[in-house]
C-alpha cells in the first residue's frame, strides 16, 4: 500500500530539511577541514563556527538515537535494513564529532604555539 500524497510530501520535506542542515553544516566545518591554510587571527571565527556545527551535529546524533530505540510507529515492526542503517548512520555522526572537536583542539594548540589567544 502506498502512502498518499501528503504523506510522501511530508517525507520529501523532512528529507530536504536533513539535506539542508548536513550541507550547512558541511559550509559550517569547511575551514576545520583545511586547517592548515587557516590563519591564526582568524581562529576564533573558526572556534564559533565549528561549535555551532557541531551543535548541529549533536542535534541529529540525538534524532538519531531517540529514532532507533524509540521509532514513531511501535505497532509495526522496524526492518532489519533500516536498524542497520541508522546504527551506522549514528556511529558516523559520532565518529564525526569526535573528529571535530579534535581538529578544534588541534586549532587550540596552534593558537597557544603563535602566543595568539582566542
Amino acid at each position: 500500500m502506498k502512502g498518499t500524497p501528503s504523506s510522501v510530501l511530508k517525507k520529501g520535506s523532512q528529507v530536504i530539511i536533513i539535506l539542508g542542515l548536513w550541507i550547512f553544516t558541511a559550509w559550517l566545518f569547511y575551514p576545520l577541514f583545511t586547517l592548515n591554510a587557516i590563519q591564526i587571527a582568524n581562529a576564533k571565527l573558526y572556534l564559533f563556527r565549528a561549535a555551532i556545527g557541531i551543535a548541529i551535529m549533536l542535534i541529529l546524533f540525538g534524532k538519531t538515537i531517540f529514532d532507533l530505540f524509540f521509532p514513531q510507529s511501535s505497532s509495526q515492526a522496524k526492518s532489519a535494513l533500516n536498524t542497520i542503517f541508522l546504527t551506522i548512520y549514528s556511529f558516523v555522526i559520532a565518529g564525526g564529532i569526535i573528529y571535530m572537536v579534535a581538529r578544534m583542539i588541534v586549532l587550540y594548540i596552534r593558537s597557544i604555539d603563535t602566543g595568539s589567544a582566542f
